[in-house]
């Protein structure tokens, strides 16, 4: 199917920033280094503030005395770094700015436990612009339970990265194309019309 002139409206589109925070941009990531991660998400942040785009920042973390904390019985367990202070923090220069909505999180995905669902419902938000990291984790996740209520989701690719370069090319080849747009983050600057 070929799709015609690629166009966001801003009254039924949010963008949905995915775990930005101090402990997670501090790893290291590709194929896009978390810096770069950081500074698209940053232009499309303000981009759509700019446009009237509803923004939510998410950001993952167990309550403080980590009791709610998932804990798989699993055959590779992931790293488990010491959660200093502040690694879950959003990234300064991000946001929060005014009228954007932060979600906190407690597993990988941003919907389940959380308000999200119902901040954009009562927006009429239809459609979801996801970037962030980890593209195969907090982003796939999210996106995956977007698909299964019914979002339409472009996803940017620059403005994504993965623990390794396969993990993120894989999940941008395989899946996202199936439930969504796969867009770089200029494209999507000017699918939002002009303020």
């Amino acid at each position: 199917m070929v799709e015609r002139e690629f166009e966001l409206d801003p009254e039924r589109t949010a963008l949905v920033v995915i775990d930005l925070q101090q402990g997670i941009v501090g790893m290291p990531v590709a194929p896009h280094d978390a810096e770069s991660v950081v500074a698209r998400a940053t232009v499309l942040a303000e981009a759509c503030r700019a446009r009237g785009v509803f923004v939510v920042l998410v950001h993952v973390g167990p309550s403080p005395d980590g009791r709610d904390a998932l804990r798989p019985v699993v055959d590779e367990p992931g790293p488990r770094p010491a959660l200093q202070p502040g690694w879950d923090e959003i990234v300064p220069g991000l946001g929060p700015k005014e009228g954007d909505h932060v979600v906190r999180k407690r597993q990988w995905g941003a919907f389940y436990g959380t308000d999200l669902d119902l901040q954009l419902r009562r927006r009429a938000i239809g459609t979801i612009i996801l970037c962030g990291i980890s593209s195969n984790v907090g982003v796939e996740s999210t996106a995956r339970d977007a698909f299964e209520r019914g979002y339409q989701q472009v996803f940017v690719e620059d403005a994504c990265a993965a623990r390794d370069a396969e993990a993120h090319a894989f999940v941008f080849r395989t899946v996202f194309p199936r439930i969504g747009r796969v867009r770089r983050t200029d494209e999507v600057v000017r699918a939002l019309p002009r303020p």
